[in-house]
């Protein structure tokens, strides 16, 4: 029965509560209050008598951006951190960072509810009408604006790796929805029809959810696993210092150190050692006395990852340079790169560039060179014969790219550098998005972030390791490497099965509602 800016507040704060459902906090129990709230406070978005069909989802559709609004900026608001790196040049932007990125993603959330109330019903046919529109909502958030896919709603059922079987089978697309539909199902208890039916049928999803989970944790692993010997580097270089000419030798003098100094446990040294994003300081064409420190330091069959600029066309007005992922073998030879695909838009480089600067809008994060996409990405042949892909930064967060580029690899390779943010909710986010993709493709994870959070984790999301924010050290581990045995051959089939099942469910209860209208 609310209206007006009530009808709005509540909105707004049921889709900031829940946040609460993702990672640090992992308090799943919010979605299913904020998703109930949804539903009726869609039930009193009816439109007027003489509207048309346009206007007339106007309601749902307000209802719908403010709950994506308040979910938006409370799991969001840290973005402004990467403006305080630089807050003279910069702070200027943080009301675009913390009040327009929400306010842009939240229209998302609108057409989830507003193509949700095209169907709309009194029982569980709204329920799951409301589930295919955040999956709708969702799949568009990865592929419209370049993308951006952080924080599904589906995340928020996948607190722990007991409740993240499930996304090998339906992937992210299909936890979007369910998700949702069982978040959603008390609010049949305001409703005559279905509500046995419902709560049975919510019930059952969640112990199949946590059943599927208990046994999936329970398999042995593959018995054509290899073993993999790693050692992932923690430098925590301060972002303020990390493009600073004056201090670069000092970075890569500790980067050495740590990937030097003998294994806490006394094992032998690693076939692999990885350092993260841009990590390196400098170009290391420019730079031969830095390679051969890597020769040095690298003993007979070793090799290192490390995140560097790379340089293409000498350095003239052609000139490009790639964020990459370098592979270097112990005679300090770089054998192989991949260069980043998937580029942050306004901080690696600005879209209609000489549009916006002509507005004098520029990148918002502040880097010696402009970055170029690379063309492809591709596996780098690891020691042993294993194949690692590697993703640097926010790329991981693309779950269609990352099943294609992985499939033929071994190991996921990530390399981030998350300092811009600080000891904030962001990092935790970015770190789950790297369990999910693990659970997702049934491969280990190896993540080496420059401030934290660093992590080995295994096929099955749990984290075998890891450094916490603002640690220096690094993590020696041996990796069992070997895909999983799949339940489906591709989640994405479960994904498009989940919708079908929901599309039923929808018009079954609308048949059913027609009839006993007639």
């Amino acid at each position: 029965m609310l209206w007006g800016w009530r009808r709005a507040l509540v909105a707004f704060l049921a889709g900031a509560i829940a946040v609460l459902g993702q990672a640090p906090y992992d308090f799943l129990v919010v979605g299913f209050v904020a998703f109930p709230l949804l539903v009726w406070l869609l039930d009193g978005a009816t439109p007027s008598p003489s509207a048309g069909w346009v206007r007339g989802l106007l309601p749902a559709f307000s209802v719908g951006w403010w709950f994506g609004f308040g979910y938006f900026v409370a799991g969001l608001w840290w973005v402004g951190g990467a403006l305080l790196v630089e807050a003279d040049a910069f702070a200027w932007a943080l009301p675009l960072a913390i009040v327009g990125l929400p306010a842009l993603l939240a229209f998302f959330f609108a057409f989830a509810a507003a193509l949700a109330r095209t169907v709309w019903s009194d029982g569980i046919g709204r329920i799951a009408a409301l589930a295919l529109g955040f999956g709708a909502a969702e799949w568009l958030r990865t592929i419209l604006l370049t993308g951006f896919p952080w924080n599904p709603v589906g995340f928020m059922a996948m607190p722990i790796p007991l409740l993240m079987q499930s996304v090998s089978v339906v992937g992210t697309a299909g936890m979007n929805m369910l998700a949702v539909f069982v978040f959603a199902m008390p609010a049949l208890l305001a409703a005559k029809a279905h509500r046995r039916f419902g709560a049975a049928l919510a019930v059952l999803l969640a112990v199949a959810h946590a059943g599927f989970g208990y046994w999936s944790l329970s398999r042995p692993q593959p018995a054509n696993s290899r073993q993999l010997s790693v050692r992932i580097v923690q430098p925590d270089i301060d972002q303020s210092e990390k493009w600073d000419g004056e201090v670069r030798d000092r970075i890569f003098r500790t980067l050495l150190d740590l990937s030097i100094a003998p294994p806490q446990d006394g094992s032998a040294k690693p076939d692999l050692i990885i350092w993260p994003e841009t990590s390196v300081p400098f170009l290391l064409t420019d730079r031969p006395d830095a390679l051969v420190a890597i020769a040095d330091l690298l003993a007979p069959g070793q090799m290192l990852l490390a995140g560097v600029v790379r340089q293409e066309g000498g350095n003239g007005p052609e000139s490009r340079y790639y964020n990459s992922v370098a592979a270097i073998n112990d005679a300090g030879v770089i054998v192989d790169a991949v260069d980043k695909v998937h580029l942050v838009p306004f901080g690696e480089y600005l879209p209609f560039q000489d549009w916006l600067e002509g507005l004098g809008i520029q990148k918002i994060v502040t880097l010696p060179m402009d970055f170029s996409a690379g063309a492809k990405r591709h596996a780098l042949s690891l020691p042993g014969g294993i194949k690692g892909v590697p993703f640097i930064c926010y790329e991981i967060i693309f779950p269609t790219s990352v099943a294609r580029d992985a499939v033929s690899s071994d190991v996921i390779i990530v390399v981030t550098n998350d300092a811009w943010f600080g000891d904030t909710a962001g990092p935790y986010q970015h770190f789950r998005q790297a369990q999910i993709r693990a659970v997702e493709n049934a491969k280990p994870v190896l993540r080496a972030a420059n401030t934290g959070i660093s992590g080995i984790i295994d096929a099955r999301g749990r984290v075998v390791d890891g450094l916490a924010i603002g640690a220096k050290g690094a993590i020696d581990k041996t990796v069992s490497v070997g895909t999983l045995a799949r339940i489906v051959p591709s989640p994405t089939y479960g994904g498009w099965t989940v919708m079908a099942l929901l599309a039923l469910i929808l018009a079954v209860a609308a048949l059913r509602r027609r009839t006993v209208v007639h």
